[in-house]
């Protein structure tokens, strides 16, 4: 595991610990209803775009400075996307929970919460916050970890998208009883990113599960390659974040998967 990844580890520990002297122990009343993810991400012959809004990364640094997620959030939706994926780590990714709630009632799609799920504690968090999916990352969970956070998502209502790297992360996904299964081609050791990755995974995810690739989707020609491994969805932040018209490049990965439709 990185050194990166696990710097970011102990400071969740930590989030974690002051998270559970303050957790609220009701939601938020006037936030709209739970919305669906996995039906949002997975329309017949289309790969649909979960476009993300990331300010910073460790390994990227700076990606775009810091503005307001909701003026982004609707962006992404004018432009087509089928859901937004939000990144909520504070120190590493300039995220915030406080945002969710606003995002939720600004924007009718759903929302995905991408942090670094360790506990249970943040589960509740991110129902109370309004989330409609959350990711969770098989590499840094135990086996009954995993199967304890998606058993909880299904009985909130929250959808789990359970995040693999390589083969082992796959398997343990599967054994957990993961339904929507996201393929990160980035590798969690070195952080180098190839999508090949999904190249080599998607094959090994039986057909009745959702598959999505995550990390390294820069264009629409790279939603067409990936046409050929049966995903259903990208997970893009970098490419959207970085882009000097992010509405135009979510358009532009939103029409390469709507291609498929017309062939």
């Amino acid at each position: 595991m990185h050194q990166l990844l696990e710097q970011i580890l102990q400071e969740k520990q930590k989030e974690v610990a002051r998270l559970k002297n303050v957790m609220q122990v009701e939601g938020d009343n006037d936030l709209p209803p739970r919305r669906d993810f996995r039906a949002a991400i997975s329309v017949p012959e289309k790969i649909s775009l979960i476009a993300e809004i990331k300010f910073a990364s460790p390994s990227a640094g700076l990606i775009r400075a810091k503005s307001d997620p909701v003026f982004i959030g609707r962006i992404y939706e004018e432009a087509g996307a089928a859901a937004v994926s939000l990144l909520t780590d504070k120190r590493f990714f300039q995220g915030d929970p406080a945002q969710l709630p606003r995002l939720k009632r600004a924007i009718s799609l759903p929302i995905l919460q991408k942090d670094f799920f360790i506990d249970e504690v943040q589960v509740r968090q991110a129902y109370f916050c309004g989330a409609d999916a959350i990711l969770l990352i098989a590499r840094i969970l135990s086996q009954q970890q995993l199967e304890e956070f998606i058993s909880m998502c299904r009985e909130l209502e929250i959808a789990p998208l359970t995040e693999v790297h390589d083969k082992a992360d796959l398997e343990k996904a599967l054994a957990c009883g993961a339904e929507i299964i996201g393929i990160n081609n980035r590798d969690l050791n070195s952080f180098k990113v190839d999508i090949g990755t999904t190249f080599e995974l998607a094959p090994l995810v039986p057909k009745h599960h959702i598959l999505v690739s995550e990390s390294g989707i820069r264009s629409g020609a790279d939603i067409l390659s990936l046409k050929a491994t049966g995903i259903h969805a990208v997970l893009v932040g970098s490419a959207l974040m970085r882009s000097n018209d992010p509405a135009g490049k979510t358009a532009e990965i939103v029409k390469a998967g709507e291609i498929l439709m017309r062939q």
